[in-house]
C-alpha cells in the first residue's frame, strides 16, 4: 500500500533545478519534491504521496493523522524496512533485531 502521509518541512533547497525539501514524517525523514506546492515554507505541513508534496495541511490535522497511522501500524508499513517486511510476509522471523542471539546452553565438562 502507498499512503499519502502528512509531514513537516524541515528545510528547503534545490536539486538539479527542482525545489526539494527534507520532510519529517513522525521521525522518518525523506526528500520530497515541492514542485506542486512552490510556496510551501519551512515548518509547514503537507500531504506527501510518492515523493511529491501535494497539499498543504494544518499542524493539528497532520498530528492527528500521523497518530492514527501509527496506531494502525501504517507508518511501519509505509516506512519500515522492506527486507524485514518481506521476511515477515514469508512467515520467517526477521533475524536482525539488534538484540544478541541467546547463547546455546553449555554442557559442563568434568574431568
Amino acid at each position: 500500500m502507498c499512503l499519502a502521509v502528512p509531514g513537516r518541512v524541515l528545510d528547503i533547497g534545490e536539486k538539479d533545478g527542482t525545489r526539494m525539501a527534507t520532510v519529517d514524517f513522525g521521525g522518518v525523514q525523506k526528500e520530497v519534491c515541492l514542485e506542486y506546492l512552490p510556496d510551501l515554507q519551512v515548518g509547514e505541513y503537507a500531504i506527501v504521496h510518492v515523493g511529491f508534496a501535494l497539499q498543504r495541511l494544518d499542524e493539528e490535522s497532520a498530528r492527528q493523522t500521523l497518530e492514527l497511522f501509527a496506531e494502525l501500524g501504517m507508518l511501519q508499513e509505509e516506512f519500515g524496512d522492506p527486507w524485514e517486511q518481506a521476511a515477515e510476509a514469508g512467515g520467517e522471523p526477521w533475524p536482525f533485531t539488534g538484540e544478541p542471539a541467546a547463547a546455546a546452553p553449555q554442557e559442563e565438562v568434568t574431568p
